[in-house]
């Protein structure tokens, strides 16, 4: 499996937002959308931070830039 688990970066916390995203798209300048490979689908605003492909995570932060 190659889906990755998406996480919103608060300070020093990482909270677990959606599991088995399949794809992240921007969704305007300040937004991102997530689709899992379940169908289930979430608009963020907040921006990718970093990924980490061999630990299938993915970092988003929000409100800067």
């Amino acid at each position: 499996m190659c889906e990755a688990n998406a996480y919103i970066i608060r300070g020093k916390d990482r909270e677990l937002v959606m599991e088995a995203v399949d794809t992240a798209l921007p969704e305007g300048p300040d937004s991102i959308r997530l689709t899992s490979i379940f169908g289930e689908q979430k608009i963020l605003k907040a921006k990718i931070h970093s990924l980490s492909l061999v630990d299938h995570k993915i970092f988003l932060k929000q409100g800067e830039d």
